[in-house]
């Protein structure tokens, strides 16, 4: 396949724009509607399957359905393809509509591959009467071996050239209720040797005596995905149906459905400039991800996460907990853009995109995950006064919020060292420190710290240069050591902090998962098991936030300084707040899985 041609335009010159880039789904749309395709129209749909979350890969295809609709004056549907009520759920329709909108995109229209049930129907008898399709009475087994190979033809069904008022019959049998699932389908006559297999007579109706969620029990027959699909696209107007590359080979059959639909429908506009056209373009796989909604579910129904909106899962509700903002998630997909070839996409550079669409906009707070108590002993006892933290320096209009300096503050453990190292540059013995918005502070030499029976420090003894605190003239004074982050003991807050890493220890999950499968001919669960990453979760419970951080909502984007990024869980109380890492401030994974 070639690669996605992107432009090359010259590097601007004086107050030149550089050409904006186009991707090739773009430049195909541009054609079109320059050539007036489809009468100059551009509508398109987003049609997912309501049988499980949308993940990160179903981003791709939103912010290119509806991105492009939006860019050139279209519209986009959003269709739910609800033909198998096995899976469906109310509960994923809502989830469906939630996570659009949150991406920032909105539909046109709502509508259900159920809508088109009657229709489709009545299609299909069309096409029995027109002697392109009959019901076939073989097992899925013998279907499977009649079709033959890649190398060698199918042979034709022992049912094929069946009479058309018993095919009917059969047809009619097949919806009725009394007919077993497996026991009947419904088949195009097209060609049992077409070097596409797809072509080899394929499926269109199955039975499955199942109550669907919006058509109740009306029917016991449901129409397969490319019999759908098309009809669908052209039935509501559609005229650009993108896809991802594993529908290249369903391009034909897609296209030939659609002309039997045209004609089934009288429409006698020329079917080259008036019709759906499908354009396929890869898919957004991620290094130390599995998107497999089926094994996405396993791991919800077998308890290996919390559920759908897990932080570690890949899904859009779970990147949306865990504290990425919809921003981001749609700015690394226009980093990574739309070619047609698959690549693995790392997860470093979804995460450094994170990064840096959450430093414009996360509120600065101070946290303490691993705390070590710090005693200024020139302090006076039971004073605090208020000092002024910026909310983020990258925005001053987010304004300012104070926080309570005193005698006792909260520091991290690992600022701290009984002897330090020379490069050492935060606090030990005789070393000197500027805390966070407050003051220069030094640590003892002959008293600096007590420790426990085990060696652990319980708390280190300080003294401050009150002529040092930020703003003042004696804080210009320089010293070798760092500026630390801190939180008042007298106002701290305790809380729970959720430190996630990834979820799975390999970095292609889904072909390592298939590998132990056929190694050792156990299920799904059993194989995943094996690949989870045991670190992916550390909950720390005895760490310690600023008031104005405690207060923070899901939703709010948080740096907690020198730390990373961070959002309130929606478990969070006002007695308990809890908060998940979002990302660090460095990317520390390539270092570690390095080693």
């Amino acid at each position: 396949m070639e690669e996605n041609k992107k432009s090359t335009a010259a590097a601007p010159v004086g107050g030149e724009k550089k050409e904006e880039r186009k991707s090739f789904v773009e430049q195909i749309i541009e054609k079109d509607l320059a050539e007036g395709k489809n009468h100059g129209r551009l509508q398109t749909r987003f049609p997912p399957e309501p049988n499980g979350y949308l993940h990160i890969g179903h981003a791709k295809a939103i912010a290119m359905d509806f991105g492009a609709a939006k860019k050139y004056g279209g519209i986009c549907n959003l269709r739910f393809d609800d033909t198998n009520p096995v899976k469906e759920d109310t509960e994923y329709f809502e989830s469906i509509e939630s996570d659009i909108r949150w991406l920032g995109y909105e539909w046109a229209n709502i509508y259900y591959a159920s809508d088109y049930f009657q229709e489709l129907w009545d299609f299909a008898v069309w096409l029995i009467r027109q002697g392109r399709a009959y019901v076939d009475e073989q097992s899925a087994e013998e279907i499977a071996r009649q079709k033959g190979t890649t190398t060698q033809p199918g042979t034709n069904s022992p049912y094929r050239d069946r009479p058309v008022e018993e095919n009917l019959r059969l047809f009619e049998l097949m919806n009725s209720g009394k007919a077993q699932p497996g026991t009947y389908v419904l088949r195009a006559k097209i060609d049992m040797a077409h070097p596409n297999m797809l072509f080899r007579d394929p499926l269109l109706y199955r039975v499955m005596n199942i109550p669907h969620i919006r058509t109740g029990n009306k029917w016991n027959a449901y129409p397969m995905y490319d019999f759908t699909h098309g009809q669908s696209d052209y039935l509501e107007g559609v005229t650009h149906s993108l896809c991802t590359l594993e529908f290249v080979e369903h391009r034909p059959l897609y296209d030939l459905f659609v002309t039997w639909m045209k004609e089934y429908k009288g429409d006698t506009e020329d079917i080259e400039d008036n019709r759906p056209r499908q354009t396929e373009f890869n898919k957004l796989n991620l290094s130390y991800t599995l998107m497999s909604k089926r094994n996405l579910l396993a791991l919800v129904n077998e308890h290996l996460v919390s559920g759908w909106d897990d932080p570690r899962m890949p899904t859009i509700c779970g990147f949306r907990r865990r504290g990425y903002s919809p921003e981001s998630i749609v700015k690394f997909i226009d980093k990574i853009g739309y070619t047609t070839y698959d690549a693995l996409n790392e997860m470093e550079l979804l995460e450094s995109v994170v990064r840096d669409d959450l430093n414009s906009r996360a509120t600065r707070v101070s946290a303490v995950l691993n705390p070590v108590k710090v005693v200024i002993t020139n302090y006076p006892e039971g004073k605090t006064e208020l000092l002024t933290a910026i909310n983020n320096p990258e925005n001053e209009a987010e304004g300012t919020h104070t926080v309570e300096f005193g005698r006792e503050l909260w520091i991290e453990r690992d600022d701290f060292m009984k002897e330090a190292e020379k490069k050492f540059m935060r606090l030990a013995p005789g070393k000197e420190v500027r805390l966070k918005n407050a003051y220069i502070i030094k640590c003892d030499e002959e008293h600096p710290y007590d420790e426990d029976a085990d060696g652990n420090v319980t708390a280190i003894y300080c003294t401050y240069d009150p002529e040092s605190r930020s703003g003042l003239p004696g804080s210009n004074r320089k010293i070798k050591g760092k500026t630390l982050h801190w939180v008042g003991c007298h106002d701290a807050v305790k809380a729970e902090v959720r430190l996630y890493d990834r979820l799975w220890k390999v970095e292609n999950p889904r072909d390592e998962l298939a590998a132990i499968r056929e190694a050792q001919q156990c299920d799904a669960v059993t194989a995943m098991k094996q690949i989870i990453n045991p670190d992916c979760l550390q909950v720390l419970s005895e760490c310690y936030v600023e008031p104005f951080a405690a207060k923070m909502k899901p939703g709010q984007y948080l740096q907690f300084q020198r730390i990373g990024y961070f959002m309130a869980d929606p478990d969070t109380t006002d007695q308990h707040p809890v908060f998940n890492k979002t990302v660090g401030l460095k990317d520390t994974w390539a270092k570690k899985a390095r080693n």
